[in-house]
């Protein structure tokens, strides 16, 4: 698989997610996202330079993670409706930067990627993600899956991070050989999330039938 595969699936889902501003009442879980992938879009750009110029993108990477959990932390917070676990999502989306950053600066170093934290991080939004199909499930009203934003975020994210999470957790005890050999399947991943959001972001586009 091409390396920029996964940054052309990463841009296609921001172009998607402009469209939420055609909807007057969008919900607040969507409003960041735009920006959100914007912002992964430019990382993974620099990531790409520096590490086709033989260079270390662990700056970026690092930091990225940590924002990225935490964003996802606070995508689900906003579509949950358990006030007892949004008071855990709050505990956590201050407790985890914190933690991760400690990590970084003082015990597994700058040199090396937030193994220990990301995996953390993997473990509460997989966590989060099954929360959330528990609500969908108690629900007494019928909705239409296909049509709601949150099912297919929430699919992806389940998706993504219960496959990360044993894959990521071991980078820095195999050899460099193996994680070359794994790039595909991060790739494979990455594109499928993205699919996922770009979905989310285009099943409530309707499409008018033209009439001859």
């Amino acid at each position: 698989m091409n390396i920029y595969f996964p940054l052309i699936m990463m841009v296609i889902a921001f172009l998607a997610s402009i469209t939420i501003y055609m909807y007057p009442n969008r919900e607040k879980y969507l409003r960041l996202f735009p920006f959100f992938l914007l912002l992964c879009a430019v990382s993974e750009i620099l990531s790409d330079y520096l590490t086709l110029h033989n260079r270390s993108n662990l700056y970026i990477s690092n930091p990225l993670t940590i924002i990225t959990c935490s964003y996802y932390c606070l995508t689900i917070y906003w579509i949950i409706q358990s006030r007892k676990v949004k008071k855990i999502i709050i505990g956590v989306l201050i407790i985890y930067p914190i933690s991760s950053f400690l990590n970084i600066l003082f015990i597994q170093g700058t040199h090396s990627f937030h193994t220990v934290t990301y995996s953390i991080g993997c473990l509460i939004i997989v966590a989060l993600s099954i929360y959330y199909f528990l609500e969908l499930f108690q629900l007494t009203r019928t909705l239409n899956l296909v049509r709601q934003p949150a099912f297919w975020i929430c699919s992806g994210l389940l998706f993504y991070y219960s496959c990360t999470f044993p894959l990521y957790g071991v980078t820095n005890i195999i050899p460099q050989a193996v994680v070359n050999n794994l790039l595909i399947v991060f790739q494979l991943l990455d594109v499928l999330l993205y699919l996922s959001f770009t979905i989310a972001f285009l099943c409530r586009v309707r499409v008018r039938k033209s009439t001859l």
